[in-house]
């Protein structure tokens, strides 16, 4: 158990790595809803659920949620796209 744990830790490192690195703030989201779940699951090994089932619903659930709302709002997931297509026609 203590193998899977370090485990968990490592996946928290590198998610927090790679949001600060990436430049699409979809996949920023996306890697930060993962480590919220990689997070509530170290709640449940530290036999705390109360802080488990809030992680899930807040961090990978509400906040997420949220982030994507704004994204759609700013119309910056609607730009990436046009970008993406505008370098698939070339």
């Amino acid at each position: 158990m203590q193998v899977f744990t370090y485990i968990l830790l490592g996946f928290l490192v590198v998610c927090a790595i790679s949001v600060s690195l990436s430049k699409n703030l979809l996949n920023s989201i996306l890697i930060y809803m993962s480590y919220s779940l990689i997070m509530s699951i170290i709640w449940i090994l530290l036999e705390s659920p109360d802080l488990a089932i809030t992680e899930a619903a807040v961090g990978a659930g509400i906040t997420s949620l949220l982030f994507f709302l704004t994204l759609k709002k700013i119309h910056a997931m609607v730009e990436n796209d046009k970008e993406e297509e505008g370098k698939k026609d070339e």
